[in-house]
């Protein structure tokens, strides 16, 4: 049976509606980011390496990581923070994007010894604060707002324990993460390990 010109165009009309219509759904996966929403970062006020009140609402809508540490953690913390330091190069120069250093052991860092601290590991994004104030509220905001703990250990070389994960939170102030194969959410970043470095800096970029 012989087309005429007109099934030949009925067919290109379908193929083309067709082909817009994957495109549009591809287009959507990637936009909306498949991020599991944790919880909201409680309001915390602490002060800064150059001696500033830093709130929540100083993040707001910026993408940014927490971290609980201290300078003169012997173990952990310097991996962490070198970890940080390339999320912070990858996103060099991006606004939009931000760290929140607690230090669990405020009486020792103060904002002249986080100064000092930020100029040895090359921390030059202005939205990274190192962050200082009592020791009791950044504790519980550890404990409590995060639900990653810290504590005071006097038989632990350096003086304290605390885990080596970051926390990703989103432009609203939601504590966000990604899921794993099993469709549960992993709630936190390995802040030791290259991959979970990678798949943080994936899942910022989808926030952004």
């Amino acid at each position: 049976m012989k087309k005429n010109k007109y099934s030949y165009v009925g067919i290109s009309l379908i193929i083309l509606v067709f082909g817009i219509w994957a495109v549009d759904k591809i287009a959507n996966q990637f936009s909306e980011p498949d991020l599991e929403t944790i919880g909201k970062v409680p309001n915390f006020n602490f002060i800064d390496q150059n001696e500033k009140v830093v709130t929540n609402e100083d993040y707001k809508g910026k993408v940014y990581i927490a971290e609980f540490f201290f300078t003169t953690c012997p173990s952990i913390c310097p991996i962490m923070n070198r970890n940080m330091v390339k999320i912070q190069n990858e996103f060099y120069g991006n606004p939009n994007v931000g760290v929140a250093s607690f230090s669990i052991d405020p009486d020792y860092d103060t904002p002249k010894v986080l100064k000092e601290y930020a100029t040895s590991y090359g921390i030059t994004n202005p939205h990274w604060h190192l962050l200082t104030g009592a020791k009791e509220k950044i504790h519980h905001l550890a404990n409590t707002g995060f639900n990653l703990y810290v504590g005071e250990a006097p038989e632990v070389e350096g003086g304290f324990e605390h885990s080596g994960f970051f926390a990703l939170i989103d432009q609203e102030g939601y504590i966000r993460s990604r899921i794993d194969d099993n469709g549960n959410p992993i709630i936190y970043y390995d802040g030791l390990e290259n991959e979970g470095i990678q798949m943080l800096i994936e899942d910022i970029k989808k926030l952004l």
